[in-house]
């Protein structure tokens, strides 16, 4: 803990020039802050971690005599205003690191008295996947995903773990700003997050005009009770600064597939479009080009709201749409699936995913009973079963809207997935052939959908995907769509669009693909098995293909 006591005032000369009859002004007692004293406490310091315990964090506490107001100068180039003089800050850079700190204690008449401090703090976080991520390597530019339900929206800030990680409450239609010039100001934001060396900046280009939450209008001159657009320029570079979060989703059962568990800290009140008097967000989920963050409101700790933004700059021109049906299996008639559309593929081998089934083409795993296709999956004796269909050599296809309805076999280590992969994967071999995933499921993740993309550079683990939370997609039947196209791949369940991707000619997705429908067990994305599963089935009513 370091302790520092100073006298030092700095004193504005007052020139005070009055030229009126009759005027008595008064100012009152201006009185420079003396006796300014800090204490700051590393926290975890101790006789064996001199330098804290790795958290980063120093709590300050500065009292002076006749001070009003204090705040903190630190030269990692953030500051903030502490009214009573306690502030806890965690230095984000990643080791051991010296800062300077100085604290100016305000007085009346704006006299001030500054002191400084040198400190020396371990942090042991650090999140580089998400600075590569945010800025490309050297810089990118964001914008609201305005064409996605739900890119503004709002839900409680608590412990229900069943709603507190998505915007229950409210969700924004698609370009549901733009009807009005009251709030058509959000979707002109440009959101650059860049490098100057190793420290990420921040800067938010506007136009001129800010979207303020209600509660926030007198921020930026206005009054009123809804929310508006008002004259508020933001440029200008901002300092920004990665943090653990602990939000209240880190404690949920679930909180690995709800949040990246870091949060990005926006130095001198930054934020990001939508004013909530809010500068630290925490990001739920980032991809290349996809990226969902939550910030508790500012005033109002019981809210959440969440924004969603994209690489690609909102555009309210229909995207492509296609509505020819060219190609279908509506699953109408009883027994094996149409082989004039559907092979197979046979075998055990883990399938490259250390997957435990082997796929088999009998009526057991595989059948057409009642207008669905039954893909099951079961146990035999110590082995496991299923089927897995494939339109390869049958029909193949570039772009289109694909659609299929299904629910999905229940159980831990069950991996459904309708997906494809290129054509040319004997002879460009994976992940140079492409694999669009349009759905999969993990039956020890029950309800979240994942639409992904595997091409080189971004592939199993590292693959560019995302993710939907649904009810009932085990016990009902749900709408599974992604529209593919020359310049986009858009993933959607029941018309909600989660997952986008910027399509274009570096990137394998531009050539025939082929149709896959399986269930697998275990593997490395199904994992551990439940030892009391016996048997599921993903059922699908129908697939479709337009063009």
């Amino acid at each position: 803990m370091k302790k520092i006591i100073i006298n030092i005032v700095s004193i504005f000369a007052l020139l005070l020039m009055v030229n009126c009859q009759d005027d008595n002004f008064s100012f009152g007692s201006i009185d420079a802050p003396t006796n300014l004293e800090v204490t700051a406490e590393i926290v975890g310091q101790s006789a064996d971690f001199p330098d804290g315990d790795g958290s980063g964090k120093i709590k300050l506490k500065s009292t002076a005599d006749n001070a009003i107001s204090y705040k903190y100068i630190f030269s990692d180039g953030t500051s903030e205003n502490a009214p009573n003089g306690v502030f806890e800050k965690r230095f984000t850079k990643p080791g051991v690191n010296t800062y300077v700190i100085t604290v100016i204690a305000s007085g009346r008449g704006g006299i001030t008295t500054n002191t400084t401090l040198e400190i020396k703090i371990l942090s042991n976080f650090t999140d580089d996947e998400a600075v590569q991520l945010l800025t490309g390597g050297s810089s990118k530019k964001w914008y609201w995903s305005a064409s996605e339900t739900g890119h503004l929206g709002v839900g409680p800030n608590s412990s229900d773990v069943t709603q507190n990680y998505y915007p229950v409450w409210y969700q924004a239609a698609a370009f549901e700003k733009a009807g009005s010039p009251n709030s058509s100001c959000l979707y002109d934001n440009v959101l650059t997050f860049s490098l100057d060396g190793d420290q990420l900046k921040f800067n938010l280009d506007n136009g001129g005009r800010t979207f303020f939450n209600a509660a926030f209008l007198s921020v930026g001159g206005g009054s009123g009770s809804e929310d508006s657009c008002l004259d508020y320029a933001t440029t200008g570079l901002k300092t920004v600064t990665l943090s653990p979060s602990e939000s209240v989703i880190t404690t949920n059962p679930e909180h690995a597939t709800q949040t990246r568990g870091t949060m990005l800290n926006i130095a001198d009140g930054g934020f990001m479009g939508y004013y909530i008097g809010q500068s630290s967000y925490e990001i739920l989920s980032i991809t290349a080009n996809r990226m969902v963050v939550r910030a508790v409101m500012g005033g109002n700790p019981a809210l959440a709201w969440y924004h969603i933004f994209t690489t690609t700059p909102p555009n309210q021109t229909p995207d492509t749409d296609y509505t020819n049906l060219v190609w279908s299996d509506e699953f109408n008639t009883d027994g094996a699936p149409d082989s004039t559309k559907w092979g197979y593929d046979l075998g055990a081998g883990g399938w490259g995913n250390s997957e435990t089934q082997t796929y088999t083409n009998s009526a057991n795993n595989v059948i057409v009973t009642g207008g669905n296709l039954k893909i099951t999956a079961k146990k035999e004796g110590s082995d496991y079963t299923s089927a897995r269909l494939k339109s390869e050599g049958k029909y193949e296809f570039t772009y289109g809207k694909i659609e299929f309805r299904a629910k999905l076999p229940v159980g831990g280590g069950t991996w459904p997935a309708v997906w494809s992969l290129g054509s040319d994967y004997a002879t460009n071999t994976w992940p140079g052939c492409g694999e669009i995933d349009f759905m999969e499921h993990k039956g020890n993740d029950p309800n979240v959908i994942h639409g992904t993309l595997h091409y080189p550079g971004h592939s199993g683990g590292n693959a560019n995907t995302s993710t939907k939370t649904i009810t009932n997609a085990s016990t009902e039947f749900h709408v599974y769509k992604t529209v593919w196209s020359p310049t986009s791949v858009k993933f959607y369940v029941d018309d909600t669009l989660f997952h986008s991707f910027a399509n274009d000619n570096t990137v394998p997705f531009n050539k025939d693909f082929f149709l896959i429908l399986n269930v697998a067990m275990g593997g490395t994305f199904g994992g551990t098995i439940d030892p009391t599963f016996t048997q599921s089935s993903m059922e699908v009513d129908y697939i479709r293909v337009y063009q």
